[in-house]
């Protein structure tokens, strides 16, 4: 039977410390849960990132918003956020206006053919996040989402400093 000291001497020599433990588990975790999302929304010709952007737009619809306040909100960072909007928008799923009073600035909107396909997405999505988490109890997903927006919080403000 193993003993305490033969499970910490095992530990120590698979990770650096418990925050790679963690860290490699997070990784391997979103990794595994990522390729039944990418099978999905491959399927509809949409990255995860593209089915961000369109859900973020059809919040704010009626309102545009400006390309720069789009990338600050979606999930993960978008390097380039503009050769993502050209190909949603060569799809005709998003517009983009240029305002008179500052050319400088681009906003983009979710157009009827996007709120389309997001809701022929949502029913395969939400099963799709069953087949991911359903496993896990009510409680036990609230906990988790606790846990990482906590191991998240201290950072949120530096990532957003980079955009």
């Amino acid at each position: 039977m193993p003993t305490l000291r033969s499970k910490l001497t095992r530990h120590a020599t698979r990770f650096d410390s418990l925050e790679q433990e963690v860290f490699l588990n997070l990784w391997r975790t979103y990794d595994r849960l990522r390729i039944q999302e990418d099978g999905l929304f491959g399927q509809f010709q949409l990255t995860p990132q593209q089915y961000n952007v369109l859900r973020l737009l059809r919040a704010a619809r009626p309102e545009m918003l400006p390309t720069l306040t789009l990338a600050e909100r979606l999930v993960s960072r978008a390097p380039d956020i503009t050769r993502m909007l050209d190909k949603l928008e060569e799809r005709g799923l998003i517009v983009r206006d240029r305002p008179a009073e500052n050319r400088r600035v681009v906003r983009i909107g979710i157009t009827d053919a996007g709120l389309s396909l997001l809701e022929k997405i949502a029913g395969p999505l939400q099963e799709c996040h069953a087949r991911q988490l359903g496993h896990m109890m009510a409680v036990e997903l609230k906990q988790l989402c606790a846990l990482l927006r906590e191991a998240r919080d201290p950072h949120e403000e530096e990532e957003s400093s980079w955009l």
